[in-house]
């Protein structure tokens, strides 16, 4: 009886996106062509990734605004991005150095940082899902902050920089914008409201809806140890979605999908496509 049961149930579960982190941290060099193209490949419903302005407002794809001197060698000390023009930034191989952090990381040398153009053309015509039923879409977030003005365009100029790139390759309704300078969120509601806003977030007692109404963000990114079953049931009773950030461990992936949120941002796609596809969450 409940082995008949157990198809239904698992059935009935709704899917869980997998989103990968910075491409797929875990195995390729964070935020570069090579370790977008492995999570294409993989088959992941969204591209996680993070965007800094260099001195001639060319949009490229970072988490760092100052070269990480740990994943990037080129010539000279490490300097901000926002100092140097791209064709300066070229100088610099980001894919040579394995991130001690990840054993099983596959070095890429002679890759260079890319631009969100690059990223867009490499994947936008993707498909994803049973079938290929539907197209790739992005996660990109604004890394800037207020404590630090000078290494970043102020909010409305770096929006605007990144919705030309969007624009460019038609995909405000496959993008979506996140941060935790919610000062981005609202240029891009005022600039394009197609594009969806996600609210990052670290602060534990923050009410999540607070910042939904706050912000104009219908998703809420919380570092995965604040997801609760019963924050995620307010957040959907509120019309919010769910995607907790970065988890890594099969541990981590059943207790969000326990508390049933919407997606997972993850630096191992393939090993979280791989528990969902158990589960019949994917």
């Amino acid at each position: 009886m409940v082995l008949g049961l157990l198809p239904m149930m698992l059935a009935a579960s709704p899917p869980i996106l997998v989103h990968g982190h910075r491409g797929a941290r875990a195995v390729r060099p964070e935020n570069t062509l090579p370790a977008f193209s492995y999570a294409l490949d993989l088959g992941v419903d969204v591209l996680e990734l993070d965007m800094a302005v260099t001195k001639d407002d060319v949009v490229v794809v970072s988490h760092d605004p100052v070269i990480n001197e740990r994943i990037c060698s080129g010539p000279g000390p490490a300097r901000p991005i926002r100092s140097l023009t791209y064709a300066e930034l070229q100088q610099w191989d980001c894919g040579a150095r394995k991130n001690p952090a990840y054993p099983r990381q596959e070095p890429a040398p002679g890759t260079p940082m890319p631009t969100l153009d690059q990223v867009f053309a490499l994947a936008k015509d993707r498909r994803v899902g049973p079938g290929g039923d539907r197209p790739v879409e992005f996660n990109i977030e604004t890394k800037i902050t207020e404590k630090e003005p000078d290494l970043a365009p102020d909010p409305k100029r770096f929006v605007e920089l990144v919705l030309e790139v969007v624009r460019r390759h038609e995909l405000e309704d496959r993008v979506i914008l996140q941060s935790f300078d919610f000062r981005t969120l609202a240029e891009m509601r005022t600039l394009e409201p197609r594009v969806r806003l996600s609210a990052l977030l670290t602060n534990p007692l923050a009410s999540w809806t607070a910042v939904a109404q706050e912000t104009g963000a219908r998703i809420i990114s919380p570092e995965r140890r604040l997801v609760t079953k019963g924050r995620v049931r307010r957040a959907h009773a509120a019309g919010l979605q769910v995607v907790p950030w970065t988890a890594n461990e099969p541990g981590h992936w059943k207790r969000l999908a326990d508390a049933g949120v919407d997606a997972i941002i993850t630096d191992d796609p393939a090993g979280l496509i791989e528990f969902l596809k158990a589960r019949g969450r994917r």
